[in-house]
């Protein structure tokens, strides 16, 4: 029985994502590593909360395992198949069982197609627009993510920001997949919006038993949603671990800075933020060693040397830092 219950729903292993860079100043092309020999996994009917600052490399992650982004090297696992080694006519099949939320839910949704338009479509590029049923699977889709039928022919600029990203999940249930990137979305929505939708996620996750990468920015909506959280900066996976476990004991530097700036209503609970010194290096010129090392108040001079590889130090708990090997 625990094995069911400790399935793995994907496993990326030493994923590798780079773009070649070109321009009037290179004197050679460069290759630059967005997302640098990272792996985790995620267990069936799980969220994995992928969290970092802007231009770490979190939804390049998410758009390479569905490969709508070119990964250099590694390997993805879904179902016993690499996706990275599958033709273009095995990945068609294989999608829709995978699937994407944006993060902008107005830029994601053809301001020319009507509501009817936009959920039938998965249904029509995988050939399942034969017979007369698709018209009750589009109108069981919103009722599924809160909506009416009344919606169905309306445009996307005729709803409000979090009624569309309703719309955007609807799309990418249209198909009962068992595995969806969530990227950031609830940023951009109100405070009470982002509670909906939040709680609109976990109630789908439960119903479908749906398997989740949730990508954001905010630790406090990761603390909700996730089972484990994985800490990216620049590129690397510098910690992972259950949640309950990341927010109690933070190994990493950067994951204690990341926690502190947490804004706490409570007075007596609110601490001064850890500030990190120097500003975020540029992922074209990745420092050496630690690439934390320049901002990291605990540096050592191994740090400016040698990178460190993530290792165990808990139960199903990973941090790549040689402070937290003493």
């Amino acid at each position: 029985m625990s094995s069911l219950l400790n399935r793995t729903a994907i496993s990326v292993e030493n994923l590798v994502v780079g773009f070649r860079l070109r321009g009037f100043f290179l004197s050679e092309p460069r290759f630059l590593k967005a997302v640098d020999d990272i792996s985790f996994e995620i267990g069936e009917g799980k969220t994995l909360g992928l969290v970092g600052e802007s231009g770490c490399g979190k939804t390049t992650t998410g758009m390479a395992i569905l490969r709508l982004v070119k990964a250099a090297n590694g390997r993805i696992l879904f179902r016993g198949r690499d996706l990275l080694t599958l033709s273009e006519t095995e990945m068609k099949k294989l999608r829709r069982h995978l699937g994407v939320v944006f993060q902008d839910p107005f830029s994601s949704l053809n301001p020319r197609m009507m509501v009817e338009d936009i959920l039938e479509e998965p249904f029509i590029i995988h050939g399942e627009d034969a017979g007369g049923d698709i018209r009750k699977r589009v109108e069981t889709l919103l009722q599924l993510v809160g909506l009416s039928q009344d919606h169905i022919y309306r445009y996307p600029h005729e709803f409000s920001g979090g009624q569309r990203q309703r719309i955007g999940i609807a799309r990418a249930l249209a198909l009962n997949p068992s595995f969806i990137v969530l990227d950031e979305p609830t940023s951009g929505l109100d405070v009470s919006v982002q509670a909906q939708i939040l709680n609109l996620i976990h109630d789908l996750q439960e119903r479908l038993n749906l398997s989740y990468l949730f990508i954001s920015h905010d630790l406090s909506v990761i603390k909700y949603i996730s089972y484990k959280v994985a800490v990216m900066y620049l590129g690397k996976i510098v910690e992972e671990g259950p949640t309950n476990e990341f927010f109690r004991n933070p190994c990493h530097p950067y994951s204690r800075a990341l926690l502190s700036a947490i804004p706490t209503p409570s007075i007596k609970e609110r601490k001064e933020p850890m500030v990190l010194e120097g500003k975020v290096p540029s992922i074209r010129n990745p420092p050496s060693g630690c690439r934390f090392h320049p901002r990291c108040p605990e540096k050592m001079e191994r740090c400016r040397e040698e990178e460190p590889k993530v290792i165990p130090i808990g139960p199903d708990h990973r941090v790549a830092c040689f402070r937290s090997r003493r």
